[in-house]
């Protein structure tokens, strides 16, 4: 499985970016699919993540209400869209794809996902 962000960028504070993850797998629909961040000095964090079947989402507190996670299953795509961005958002984005299997699991644990994207780097200036 290979995943491949895209959009990736330098934003003003209050300008919105919206970026892209390619995924290149036969059943891309039994993936839970999220997006964490990594700031410089910090681990990486958990932003948001969608179900396979787009049913549920899930936000960081601090990202909700102003990013958006979709998906559109028949192109292997999943979405972020930020808007309101904040210096703080700044940080190298990641893809994350996690195959569907039984028993609980905590979405936001970057241990719990078995692909990862190389990254886009985001920075928002004031």
């Amino acid at each position: 499985v290979q995943l491949v962000e895209s959009g990736g960028g330098t934003a003003q504070a209050g300008e919105s970016l919206r970026l892209s993850c390619a995924a290149s797998v036969r059943t891309f629909s039994i993936y839970t699919m999220s997006w964490f961040r990594q700031a410089p000095g910090t681990e990486r964090e958990f932003v948001a993540a969608i179900s396979w079947s787009a049913g549920s989402t899930y936000y960081a507190y601090s990202v909700k209400g102003r990013f958006t996670i979709s998906r559109d299953n028949a192109n292997n795509m999943v979405y972020l869209q930020m808007n309101s961005l904040k210096p703080e958002d700044t940080a190298v984005y990641y893809c994350a794809a996690r195959r569907q299997r039984s028993g609980s699991y905590y979405y936001g644990a970057p241990k719990e996902y078995d692909y990862w994207g190389q990254g886009t780097q985001v920075t928002v200036s004031s």
